[in-house]
């Protein structure tokens, strides 16, 4: 019984200090999508700025508990070479637009209502996060949110501001 309570620890713990794991430096797949402004955004387009990109839907709790406090991280340092691209994958734009503007966010909302771009980062949890340095490779990945982990994106955020 102890034993495998703690395995299930230790698993538990591995699985946590994985979730932000470098990436082995994989350059992230480009994509575009349609901008609630109506206009592209194409994330090759943003290679020499850091960018978080985080998938989100309105009917995930943690997703809409963490948009104020990206926007929060958003507005700290987007002047400082950050892009943060809120990536919904609704179906209905409608609902998603609605829910980013009553959340108040100010960073650009994307809408993958096909969900081929969560298709293509092999994404099967919502929040899901990928942070990208300025030459386009992904280096860190947070699945799901907690509260806190804001602090790590901050932390992962400003290493790369220096790089």
């Amino acid at each position: 019984m102890i034993r495998s309570l703690l395995a299930a620890v230790l698993a538990t713990a591995c699985l946590a200090a994985t979730a932000a794991a470098p990436l082995a430096n994989a350059v992230a797949p480009d994509f575009t999508l349609r901008g609630a402004d109506g206009r592209n955004v194409r994330l090759d387009e943003l290679r020499g700025q850091v960018v978080l990109v985080n998938f989100w839907a309105t009917w995930c709790g943690p997703c809409r508990e963490e948009m104020p406090r990206l926007d929060t991280l958003y507005q700290k340092y987007h002047k400082s070479g950050f892009v943060l691209l809120g990536v919904n994958v609704d179906d209905d734009p409608h609902t998603a637009l609605a829910t980013a503007a009553k959340l108040g966010v100010s960073f650009p909302v994307l809408l993958d209502t096909d969900k081929k771009v969560s298709k293509l980062y092999d994404l099967n949890t919502m929040p899901s996060t990928v942070v990208i340095d300025r030459d386009g490779k992904m280096r860190f990945l947070h699945r799901g949110y907690r509260a806190g982990t804001e602090g790590d994106y901050e932390q992962q955020i400003r290493g790369l501001l220096k790089e």
